[in-house]
Formats: structure tokens, C-alpha cells, sequence
């Protein structure tokens, strides 16, 4: 097992050192991350979810992200959000409800099951692992393993009755699959474990990587701009067209650092040449006053998924082209900070992907914070 997810599990997501930020900045970050969570507690419904009830992601999301700050401090609303994530669990092990209006995507039930089978392993209570177990044979069989690019990968619905897989579900279900991963030890004799084919996973990932080394497909970008990074979903997504005409995917911030931990996850080395490219794709890239291609658009997923990836990977600095010196968990703090509401929310004036709700943007938020004091 990776030393990085042993270290992740070991905690659950809690909060418990700083990765050597000054004093005042590391107090800071703390108080924010309080004032923050408080705010989250208050907007709790009383059933125990937030935001929209027939999404119980959003109200994983939101435990989680009360686990990270303050289990103890928040364990009243942290149980009202468990129990109500329970009664989301299906018989097959997913979690997920059936939406009281049509949309696309059906019930999201890979990424339902894949968010909250991840916050209630961060609980680290003994009685969720056969929960969680469940889940994690649920989600096994969800991932696509037929012929064509998406090979490997993970939709949000499986129910959809035509292939379709893309790089956030992917990352998202790798990732619960990943962190949760322990509890296959404690199956019983003879129960089969469940896992994902990470072999396959890989080569999903190669088919969204703008990297002429792995990927071999017409709409790969051949611009050096994009090269290492990674686009959306096969043949599908941002774009630009070359003066022949030809249809390229463009590479953007949001994308890379979850394509960057995808590999991780996966498995590829440190020093292979697609987490080496996607890195190197971040430091030419490297900004947080937007979601680097996307502007405003997906900017807290992009906090969020930057401070997982690049903690993942092991680096506390970035050096970019110009030879200066990036302190990423140190730059992400002041940044988020500055990001704040005065009551303690964070939300984004943008609404792509459901960023005008200040329950998932603060989620995301204080997980992001998280990750970059751990």
C-alpha cells in the first residue's frame, strides 16, 4: 500500500500538522477553516443533508469536509449527515436517490457512491466498513470495460444505456477506491474482494493525456500549450481547431491536476513521463486567480482537486519556467483565505457545475485547506 494513502486513511482527512507554513499564516488557515465550518453546521437541513437531498454526495461532501476541520467540535451534525447518507444506501451497495426531476446523468449513482462511500470511510467508524465494503463491490462493476477509448473509465450512471465514460467521475471513483482500499482486509474468508481493473484505468487515462508518447488519437492536441495535460472525455470537451481544420481537445487546470492524481492512483511511477508531463504542464500553467483555460468556471473543484493532486505526488514546491519558486500549500492558504466570505462561506459567482451553491463550494473549500495543512 502507498505510503501517501496510508497516511490519508490513518487520519481520515483530519486535520492534524502543518506542512511547515508560518506560524500566523497556519493559525489563519485554522480560524478560517472554523469560522467555515460553523457556517456549513447552520445551513445543515434537519433531516441531516445539504443543499439538494436527492444528491447525497453534496451532503458527503459537506460531512467530510466537517470531519477534515473539527470531528469533535462538529459530531452532532457529522451523525445527522451519516444517518441520512445511510438512507440513501441501495440494496446493490451504491448510494444514491432517484431524482424527484429528470436530468442527465440519471441519478449520478457512480458519483453518489463513489463521494460517499469516501466521507463515511473518513469517519473511521468500525460499523460503516461492511457499508463500505458494499459500495466498493457496487462501484467495481461500474467501471467500463468494453472496447474503445473509454475503456477504464467511470460514467455517472452506468444506466445510461450507451458507453460513456469521463476524467472527473474517473478520478472520483479512483480515488474511493483508493482510500477505502483497506477494508478489503477485513472481508471475510472467502468473501471475493472487490477492486477496479487498474491496468485498464491506465489506459483510459492515456486516451485523455495530450502526450504524443501514449496517445494516439485524431483529436489529441498537437499544440505545445497542451502538451501533458489532460482534456475531459474521449473526443469530447473544450477544443480548438488548427489552421488544417483539424479538432483538438484542449488541456486545462482542472482536468491536469485530476488527470495527475488519476495516475497516481493508478499506479504509474513518479518518474514516468505522464505524471512528469502533467506536472510539468502545472508549472507552465501554474495560477489560481482562475481555473487555468476554463476562467471561472469550475474554480473550487480546481482549488480542490490541485491541493489533493499535489499533495499526492509529494511536492511542496513547483518551479516554474521562469525559475521561481511556487510554495504551493502556501500560496493555496493565503489564496482561500482571501476567498472568504464575512460570514464564513466561500461560493463562486460562476455556476458552472452547481459552484453558485455555498454548501459545495465551502465543502470543497475546507477539504482543499485540508489537504494543504496536512
Amino acid at each position: 500500500m502507498k505510503k501517501w494513502m496510508i497516511g490519508w486513511m490513518a487520519i481520515g482527512w483530519t486535520v492534524v500538522a502543518s506542512a511547515g507554513l508560518p506560524a500566523d499564516l497556519e493559525a489563519e488557515a485554522r480560524a478560517a477553516m472554523a469560522k467555515g465550518a460553523g457556517w456549513l453546521v447552520a445551513q445543515q437541513q434537519a433531516d441531516g443533508h445539504w443543499a439538494l437531498a436527492d444528491s447525497p454526495a453534496l451532503t458527503g461532501l459537506s460531512m467530510w469536509a466537517l470531519q477534515a476541520a473539527d470531528p469533535g467540535a462538529h459530531k452532532s451534525a457529522i451523525d445527522r449527515a451519516m444517518v441520512f447518507i445511510l438512507t440513501s444506501v441501495q440494496e446493490d451497495g451504491s448510494i444514491w436517490r432517484q431524482p424527484t426531476m429528470q436530468r442527465k446523468g440519471g441519478g449520478l449513482a457512480n458519483y453518489n457512491t463513489a463521494v460517499c462511500m469516501a466521507a463515511l470511510h473518513a469517519l473511521g467508524r468500525p460499523e460503516l466498513v461492511p457499508v463500505v465494503q458494499n459500495a466498493r463491490a457496487y462501484l467495481s462493476k461500474m467501471q467500463y470495460l468494453g472496447p474503445g477509448s473509454y475503456r477504464g473509465g467511470m460514467g455517472y450512471d452506468a444506466d445510461q444505456g450507451r458507453p460513456y465514460t469521463d476524467l472527473s467521475n474517473s478520478y472520483m471513483a479512483y480515488e474511493a477506491m483508493r482510500l477505502t482500499q483497506d477494508v478489503e482486509d477485513l472481508r471475510g474468508a472467502g468473501e471475493p474482494k472487490a477492486d477496479l481493473d487498474w491496468a485498464a484505468a491506465q489506459e483510459f487515462l492515456s486516451q485523455l493525456q495530450n502526450l504524443e508518447s501514449v496517445n494516439t488519437n485524431a483529436y489529441r492536441s498537437d499544440r505545445a500549450d497542451d502538451r501533458g495535460g489532460f482534456a475531459y472525455t474521449p473526443g469530447a470537451g473544450p477544443s480548438t481547431t488548427n489552421a488544417e481544420g483539424k479538432v483538438m481537445l484542449r488541456s486545462y487546470g482542472s482536468m491536469t491536476y485530476a488527470g495527475l492524481l488519476a495516475l497516481i492512483y493508478a499506479e504509474v511511477d513518479v518518474q514516468d513521463v505522464r505524471v512528469q508531463s502533467a506536472k510539468d504542464w502545472a508549472r507552465r500553467h501554474w495560477s489560481l486567480d482562475e481555473n487555468p483555460g476554463m476562467g471561472q468556471e469550475g474554480l473550487y473543484y480546481f482549488f480542490n482537486v490541485l491541493a489533493k493532486s499535489l499533495k499526492a505526488a509529494g511536492d511542496d514546491t513547483l518551479m516554474r519556467p521562469d525559475g521561481s519558486i511556487v510554495a504551493w500549500r502556501e500560496e493555496v492558504v493565503r489564496k482561500l483565505i482571501a476567498l472568504q466570505k464575512p460570514d464564513g462561506f466561500w461560493v463562486n459567482e460562476n455556476n458552472r457545475w452547481w459552484e453558485a451553491d455555498p454548501n459545495l463550494v465551502t465543502a470543497y473549500t475546507l477539504l482543499a485547506l485540508a489537504a494543504a495543512l496536512q
